[in-house]
């Protein structure tokens, strides 16, 4: 391999470059086609039983995206300068392609302004609304205020605030591409696949993902051309836009703004450190040329493959900077080193004798760095393992960039002034050799302090955080999910559907009824155990009933006295909960119903109620609510996404609890579905994968340093800072409140992929100069001050460069950057104190000259 490579590869430096910058031109013309998924699906756990149970559910109630609107204008709600304006939106809003339906308190159905009874209830053409200009206004804004469904989800209780809903069309192409690949999955899990249906799920998963890429960029334009509207009529009221697609769309340009800005940002602030660490032009244009092209062939790759980028995965271009450059410097201070010893060799033998020296502990360093970043795999989470992949291959063609660029842009480009070994230039780690000689002891207590205040960090780090969060609080995002939580009901879905017990559902005849039968009150009571032909026989309207035998829908005993006691305890016991927003249910449905009626409604009415009441109406008070096909009952609710408070895991754990205490009902009976149950899934998987694949990284780790050194005692030396930096990370997380989650998961492992890089050049070069004079003082001031050096340069450089993304409004770039910059402190700090220290107090290498 050696032979090869000086023979081929460096023998023609400047065609090895042009080959390169070919490859490099190939590979900007697919960057254009770069992409970033921020949809759900990319976010969820994938082999999820509970997903799979959330698709299912879908099917049966209406579960498209949308879009929601506050609107608070500065003069009275219902008034004319208010209404107008408002009709005026939603019209322009319909008209945006891709928007199903437009939903304002002008479309609602007004049932109680003034009450109309039921017999006027089932007459759809009676339904009155605000743009029938015959409504009191008073009374529907008493309506609106005050009933059980529309307050704090169509109207804010305090009647200043609206809020209009945009409903996505559905995408059928992606939904079916869905069912399908999830049925051909099933299948492959039961009774496996053949060749061709094997193939069939392959065609499948690619058409989907890219239906559900063209679908994610179509809600992108989407919420762009909603934003333009609202800001038209921003004059007239104060707008904020809200929901699912919105964040995955703002998200997305964030990270876009953030790579964009940020990236040349980081870039130029590196050059300009690199011009003050080595004062030549050469050692500034080599690691950012070669950062650049590592990067840009990265890119393309991802481009022709169609692998997109997610929140997560965006990360890895930054992360590939770091590891690319830090190859970089090491390759550039061999050089110098040689170009200072041995002055008289030629530029081409110099550059291949430097590539030679660290070709196996680069080696080494990216394998290791690779197996540290290989274990996200293992997540279970789609981004956080397309980012253990990519940071896989990225390293790959890091390493071999970095091999082929250095050497041959040292030996093309023009020689400078000859590296001086100025005092300047290892002062630095001069000190740090000089720390651990005279002040070993501290170094040791220190380390001990730091553990002991890792531990205690750790213990407070929380698998927790809450997607406002997310966004300053100056910006747009924050300000519209604070203002949808405090005043129209929470942001968070969750949906608890219930089953009905076992044998419980009335026979097959359906109740029909004269309409005037509507206008009186029934005390009538379903027994559980009643037979429902029976139910009629003492009630004063049975003259009026009679029974269609063609109509097949089975009464429900959700629309039975038992069933609504059931439904009644449910809801209060969800609604009584802290974390809970807005509760609906058919329960709300039954209140409503009761103020119309003048009276609690007996089961004869509310089994009337099942199936008599119009489109219209049905669609507000019954459907959201009720599975007719599976008898199943849905109460949704949203989750208070701002509350400081939110703990999701504890909050369902506890609110099951009391279901099943306060409902009787069995286990099986009540289960939680929705994006609140899907997300804290994510969540909790994410502290245990996190456990379980660091110590199977350390373990991997530690077997490859036993390897590689061929000594228990260096394996375990190297195995301590690491263990050390990535526990302080976490520790630093833990104290400062920065949850672990789908965002932060990744830093521990970046920690470790850099802390590793240090240990085994430190360990590499110590070893070396130790054999020279058997000395191990004599060998950690040469180490330092040779490999060390270029430790402290690349550390210097990345923490000064990512500072910047601090500067972020997107806050999981905020936290990438302080924990990146607090990952190199740690890696550098471990490598050039405690590791020198650790290898003067256990001497792997002998009892050598100075014992």
């Amino acid at each position: 391999m050696i032979q090869f490579y000086r023979q081929w590869l460096m023998a023609k430096p400047g065609l090895s470059l042009v080959i390169v910058m070919l490859l490099c031109a190939l590979a900007l013309s697919q960057v254009p086609k770069t992409r970033l998924d921020a949809s759900s699906d990319s976010l969820l756990l994938q082999g999820d039983p509970d997903l799979e149970f959330y698709r299912e559910t879908s099917k049966h109630y209406d579960a498209n995206d949308f879009l929601v609107l506050t609107w608070r204008p500065t003069v009275p709600l219902l008034s004319d300068d208010s209404l107008e304006p408002l009709a005026v939106m939603a019209q322009a809003l319909e008209q945006i392609d891709g928007v199903l339906s437009v939903t304002t308190l002008l479309d609602v159905p007004l049932l109680e302004s003034p009450p109309l009874g039921l017999t006027a209830l089932s007459d759809a053409d009676s339904m009155p609304t605000l743009r029938d200009p015959s409504v009191d206004r008073d009374l529907a804004l008493r309506e609106l205020t005050n009933s059980p469904i529309y307050r704090n989800l169509v109207v804010s209780e305090f009647g200043d605030l609206t809020a209009v809903q945009v409903t996505l069309a559905p995408n059928d192409q992606v939904s079916a591409l869905l069912d399908e690949r999830e049925a051909l999955r099933s299948l492959a899990k039961t009774t496996g696949l053949n060749q061709a249906e094997q193939q069939r799920l392959l065609d499948v998963t690619v058409a989907y993902d890219v239906a559900n890429g063209q679908q994610a960029e179509a809600h992108s334009q989407l919420v762009a051309e909603v934003r333009d509207v609202a800001e038209r009529f921003r004059p007239y009221a104060e707008i904020f836009v809200g929901g699912v697609p919105m964040i995955a769309a703002d998200m997305i340009a964030f990270i876009q703004s953030d790579l964009v800005t940020f990236g040349g940002a980081i870039v130029f602030i590196m050059m300009l450190v690199l011009g003050l660490i080595f004062r030549d032009w050469r050692w500034v244009l080599a690691p950012i040329v070669n950062c650049v092209v590592t990067a840009t062939l990265m890119l393309g790759l991802l481009a022709f493959l169609d692998w997109r980028m997610t929140v997560i995965s965006s990360n890895f271009v930054a992360v590939l900077l770091i590891i690319t450059l830090s190859l970089s410097i090491h390759l550039i201070v061999r050089y110098r080193e040689l170009e200072h010893s041995d002055p008289d060799i030629s530029r081409r033998e110099r550059a291949l004798m430097a590539a030679q020296l660290m070709l196996l502990p680069c080696f080494y360093t990216a394998l290791t760095t690779v197996v540290a970043f290989a274990s996200l795999v293992v997540a279970g989470i789609q981004p956080v393992i397309d980012f253990g992949w990519m940071m896989t291959v990225g390293i790959v063609v890091g390493f071999i960039m970095t091999f082929v660029i250095v050497p041959s842009l040292m030996m093309v480009l023009p020689g400078g002034t000859r590296a001086k070994s100025d005092h300047h230039e290892d002062s630095m780690t001069r000190h740090f050799a000089t720390i651990v000689e005279r002040f070993g002891g501290q170094v040791l207590l220190v380390s001990g302090l730091i553990l002991l205040a890792t531990i205690a960090g750790i213990s407070q780090l929380k698998v927790e955080n809450r997607f406002i969060d997310y966004f300053k609080e100056s910006t747009e995002i924050y300000r519209g999910m604070e203002l949808l939580d405090a005043r129209l009901g929470g942001t968070v879905p969750l949906d608890i559907v219930l089953s009905p017990p076992q044998n419980t559902v009335p026979s097959d005849a359906t109740p029909t009824l004269d309409e005037d039968a509507f206008d009186a009150p029934s005390e009538q009571v379903i027994a559980e155990d009643e037979p429902f032909d029976d139910l009629f026989s003492d009630d004063p309207f049975g003259d009026d009933i009679s029974f269609a035998s063609e109509d097949t829908t089975k009464p429900s005993y959700w629309f039975s006295p038992a069933g609504r006691a059931v439904l009644d305890r449910a809801h209060h016991v969800v609604e009584a909960q802290p974390e809970s927003g807005k509760v609906l249910s058919l329960s709300s449905t039954f209140k409503v119903l009761d103020a119309i009626f003048g009276a609690k409604l007996g089961g004869v009415e509310m089994a009337l109620v099942q199936n008599s009441l119009p489109e219209d109406v049905s669609s507000v008070l019954i459907d959201p609510y009720f599975a007719a096909d599976i008898d199943q009952a849905r109460i949704t609710v949203r989750a208070m996404e701002t509350s400081k408070d939110l703990r999701r895991d504890e909050y369902l754990k506890r609110l099951r609890q009391q279901l099943l205490d306060e409902t009787g009902l069995a286990p099986e009976q009540v289960q939680f579905t929705g994006l609140l149950v899907l997300y804290n899934n994510v969540l909790q998987s994410l502290f245990a994968s996190q456990i379980l694949t660091l110590g199977a990284v350390f373990l991997a780790i530690g077997l490859m340093f036993w390897g590689l050194f061929r000594s228990l005692s260096w394996a375990l030396l190297a195995l301590a800072p690491n263990i050390l930096a990535a526990g302080m990370v976490l520790g630093i997380m833990g104290l400062l409140g920065i949850p672990l989650d789908i965002m932060t998961i990744t830093i521990a492992a970046i920690v470790v992929g850099i802390g590793v890089d240090d240990c085994i050049h430190y360990i590499h070069r110590f070893r070396q100069e130790f054999s020279v004079d058997d000395d191990y003082h004599a060998a950690m001031h040469r180490s330092h001050a040779s490999i060390g050096r270029a430790m402290y340069y690349t550390t210097l450089t990345i923490m000064v460069g990512f500072s910047l993304l601090t500067l972020s409004n997107f806050t999981p770039s905020l936290y990438f950057g302080l924990l990146t910059v607090s990952a190199m402190a740690a890696a550098v700090a471990g490598a050039l104190l405690l590791l020198p220290k650790l290898i003067l107090i256990f001497k792997p290498l002998g009892p050598g000259r100075s014992a």
